[in-house]
């Protein structure tokens, strides 16, 4: 299939004329009072901001489109039933100040939610507060922090392997923690650099299993030993949760926290910004410590619980992305325990038929079974002058959004893949023909792409150094 993104010489919208004519204008029909005097967007038809925002969006790649292959992301497709759902009027016309009798049906959606996540996760209590997967990290740290302050323990470092989450180093140093990074063996957790390194210290310890390779930590329930053992705290990132639902639990590996990626695992949008959900999951003895309030029912009505003896206290607005909350349910009762099984099996299964299809052609660093991603190395690209940047750019030009790269960084030109259960073996195969094809070509083929984007080359060092953060920098207003 021959590829060519859009492409239109498309302006700002500010840059854009007035065309509509006098009489048309709001100013002719709303008084004085209610008008915005300085409103910087010009007076335009209704077909010409369609066009506009329709030849943007023609320039974009998205989920719609095509496979959006990004390790340790998983950008699967988003179901059309949960966006028909979260427009209704049922769901859209509430408001999260109104009286606990008015919403009883949007406060029962969110205590099955939390319920059905406490299964999936093998937890004993779930919130829905956390606004995104970091942000869940940080309220897991901040209860971890809580619970060894009560206990007397002064703990002021955090343990990460070094296939961890960017995410994870981040959270914890906002938390003022230490971050301590154990090295990895064979693609695994070093057992006796973690038990060299966890002490009276250590606050906690954050893994995803299956981890960022995509190669699941056999020795978990050691980890959970050595971590117990030492007074901390297992922290489970749920970036991966969704190679092992309904095989297995991070409550069975005995995690004491885990964060649910709604985006990631339950398919809610992915990025841009806007309104996201990470609910956060503990067992029991960490449950006085949640944010409040959670939604509970004393078998008459579902209510907001406050009383959380330890809480760690609010940490958004009100009570959670309701929006995206839905979708995350829709999407689990669509499927049910063993559709979310299937999910599982197909993701790893997509993952190991693609990378079968791979490994001959570019180093497969580590053990070779993998779970729903896996990571390769473009190191022998360097011989021949191009870079794993290089193969990524020249993806797009057949048509794919390239896979993560660079990441982990213990693999060198790393190009990490996640397929997802979402795509079918035609297209993998495609994706996989297309690799391959593209390290047949001329180095300088590969060295200019993309060619067939709607953007070609950029100049990556000068954006990052000067980057445009506003249409008013573009037009140097500011």
């Amino acid at each position: 299939m021959s590829y060519r993104q859009a492409r239109f010489d498309e302006g700002l919208i500010q840059e854009m004329k007035d065309t509509r004519d006098e009489d048309e204008l709001i100013e002719n029909i709303l008084p004085d009072s209610m008008l915005r005097k300085k409103l910087d967007i010009p007076n335009l038809h209704e077909f010409e901001v369609t066009r506009h925002y329709t030849r943007l969006s023609q320039m974009n790649f998205g989920v719609d489109t095509g496979i959006y292959p990004l390790g340790s992301c998983t950008m699967k497709y988003t179901p059309k039933l949960g966006e028909v759902i979260v427009r209704t009027e049922e769901a859209t016309q509430t408001h999260p100040l109104q009286n606990e009798a008015a919403v009883q049906g949007s406060l029962q959606i969110m205590y099955e939610l939390q319920e059905m996540l406490c299964k999936i996760g093998g937890v004993d209590a779930v919130s829905l507060q956390p606004a995104a997967g970091a942000h869940c990290e940080f309220t897991g740290l901040l209860m971890a922090r809580q619970y060894h302050e009560l206990n007397g323990d002064k703990r002021d470092e955090v343990i990460l392997p070094d296939t961890s989450h960017g995410t994870n180093p981040a959270s914890a140093s906002m938390m003022g923690y230490r971050v301590i990074e154990i090295p990895s063996k064979d693609g695994r957790v070093d057992l006796d650099a973690l038990e060299n390194a966890a002490g009276e210290r250590t606050a906690a310890f954050m893994l995803t299993n299956p981890n960022t390779l995509g190669i699941f930590e056999d020795d978990v329930l050691e980890i959970a030993r050595i971590v117990h053992d030492s007074g901390a705290i297992l922290y489970y990132d749920g970036a991966n949760l969704n190679a092992v639902m309904g095989k297995t639990t991070p409550g069975k590996m005995n995690f004491d926290i885990v964060h649910f990626n709604l985006h990631k695992t339950f398919s809610t949008p992915h990025g841009g910004g806007g309104p996201g959900a990470g609910p956060i999951g503990v067992m029991s003895r960490l449950m006085d410590f949640l944010p409040s309030p959670v939604v509970a029912y004393d078998g008459q009505k579902y209510f907001l619980d406050y009383d959380i003896p330890k809480s760690v206290g609010k940490v958004r607005s009100f009570y959670g992305s309701f929006a995206v909350l839905l979708r995350a349910y829709v999407y689990i009762k669509m499927l049910g325990s063993d559709g979310l099984e299937w999910v599982a099996e197909r993701s790893v299964l997509n993952s190991n038929y693609l990378k079968e299809r791979l490994k001959d052609h570019l180093d497969m660093p580590f053990k070779d079974l993998r779970k729903h991603e896996f990571v390769l190395s473009g190191a022998k690209l360097k011989e021949r002058g191009l870079t794993t940047k290089d193969l990524a750019k020249r993806l797009m030009d057949y048509g794919f959004h390239p896979p993560t790269v660079y990441f982990p960084q213990i693999v060198e030109e790393a190009l990490m893949i996640e397929p997802t259960e979402t795509e079918n073996k035609e297209t993998l195969d495609a994706f996989a023909d297309a690799i391959i094809s593209i390290l047949g070509e001329d180095r300088e083929k590969v060295a200019g792409a993309p060619y067939d984007a709607a953007v070609g080359r950029v100049d990556e060092v000068n954006a990052a150094r000067n980057p445009i953060l506003s249409w008013k920098m573009l037009l140097n207003e500011e």
